[in-house]
């Protein structure tokens, strides 16, 4: 009995300390988003850089077309965009493919369109802009200031309300 016990305060600890790492929050300390980089393609959009969008609320998705999680999350990011796009929103989704075959910049067009994704996409087949967030998680959601500062994170699905009070909180603050 006593060894059960303990297996399930470990197995408890362990899904603790793993939802906790695959929650959304707010960052202790902000750090300056990365640039897009090698990105193949942009679609719905000419190329943008971080610094560009200096001045703007950016929230940067990364997902890909055949998670499925990603695909839930999908109706709450266009739902942020058509919201709040006039008030200093951009959304720029990054299509890192899972598979060789959502490296095909058609399938990425098609998806796009069934989806009704109306905001920029940038797809970063070579991996370079995930690896330069660090980024380990489809879909995952960073926050970035006016400033220009990674402030927030999300990853995985849920949590719908809390990542749109945080993009409400920086369209608010001062430039």
């Amino acid at each position: 009995m006593f060894s059960r016990l303990k297996t399930f305060a470990a197995l408890a600890v362990l899904a603790a300390a793993t939802s906790t790492a695959a929650s959304a929050g707010a960052l202790g300390k902000s750090v300056a988003a990365p640039e897009f980089s090698g990105i193949d393609k942009w679609l719905n959009s000419e190329p943008l850089t971080m610094q560009q969008l200096r001045g703007k609320v950016v929230l940067v998705d990364f997902w890909t077309y055949t998670c499925i999680n990603c695909i839930n999350t999908l109706p709450h990011v266009k739902s942020w965009y058509d919201k709040y796009k006039d008030q200093g929103l951009v959304v720029v989704g990054v299509h890192t493919p899972e598979y060789p075959f959502e490296r095909s910049t058609d399938n990425v067009k098609t998806a796009i369109k069934r989806f009704g994704l109306t905001y920029p996409v940038a797809q970063d087949n070579r991996y370079a802009t995930w690896t330069s967030y660090n980024n380990q998680y489809w879909p995952a959601f960073y926050l970035i200031d006016k400033k220009g500062q990674v402030v927030y994170t999300h990853f995985g699905e849920g949590q719908y309300a809390q990542t749109e009070a945080a993009i409400k909180n920086l369209l608010a603050q001062p430039q």
